[in-house]
């Protein structure tokens, strides 16, 4: 069983407009879509659940002006983050470049996380056979990074969801250089010699990468510590 972690960013005229609200806006920090359902009875309809990190108000408003949206309910996690349960008539913009995932036999593993661009990284599951005809059926105005692929498991994702490709390189440098170990066997200035830049840039990737990691691990146990801001993908 294998699986792709993929990085899809869709051009203006395919995005959605929360997603073009994220990508314009510096509202959202942090989103993600837990759980989803599609009614096939017409008109087909989408439910969907949200994680969110982001000013209430301004999301809500944005939200509210969707036209594919029949309901919605946000439910407080604390000042700044909420979980959005939506209804949502499926838009014809979606439906296109879904039918390379619909039309095989592959799984999706959610979350789906969504960056400051408004690009979504996703897990997929299935055959190597039936993996490259997704990669091969997406539309070409779709932009596809494909990040990782190998066999599944389920044990060493999603942490990283939402590094950087300088940040997890950074972190693999020092995993080399032994710069975790226990005593520390490698220094800031080894992982800056490996990735071939400045002392005080590894140690700001470094930085940000545990730092990301490290709240992602304690929200998936419930003691998140609040609102973080989204990445900005700044190297």
């Amino acid at each position: 069983m294998k699986y792709l972690d993929l990085r899809l960013s869709q051009p203006d005229p395919m995005l959605h407009p929360m997603q073009r609200f994220i990508r314009e806006t510096d509202v959202v920090r942090y989103e993600e879509l837990q759980a989803w359902n599609v009614d096939p009875r017409g008109p087909e309809l989408e439910y969907e659940l949200f994680y969110v990190e982001a000013d209430r108000e301004p999301y809500e408003d944005a939200l509210a002006a969707v036209d594919s949206v029949r309901w919605y309910d946000l439910t407080p996690v604390d000042d700044g983050a909420f979980y959005c349960y939506v209804c949502q008539e499926t838009r014809e913009e979606d439906v296109r470049w879904r039918k390379a995932f619909l039309e095989l036999d592959l799984v999706v593993v959610p979350p789906i996380v969504y960056d400051s661009t408004a690009a979504f990284g996703m897990t997929v599951v299935g055959t190597g056979e039936n993996l490259r005809a997704m990669l091969k059926g997406l539309p070409d105005a779709i932009d596809v990074t494909v990040r990782t692929i190998g066999e599944y498991d389920r044990r060493h994702a999603p942490l990283v969801d939402g590094l950087t490709d300088r940040q997890l390189e950074a972190v693999a440098a020092a995993v080399e250089v032994g710069y975790f170990e226990v005593p520390r066997e490698g220094s800031v200035d080894d992982v800056a010699a490996a990735i071939g830049c400045a002392s005080s840039t590894a140690a700001t990737l470094l930085q940000k990468a545990q730092a990301r990691v490290m709240r992602r691990l304690l929200r998936r146990y419930g003691r998140g510590d609040g609102p973080h801001e989204f990445d900005r993908r700044s190297r």
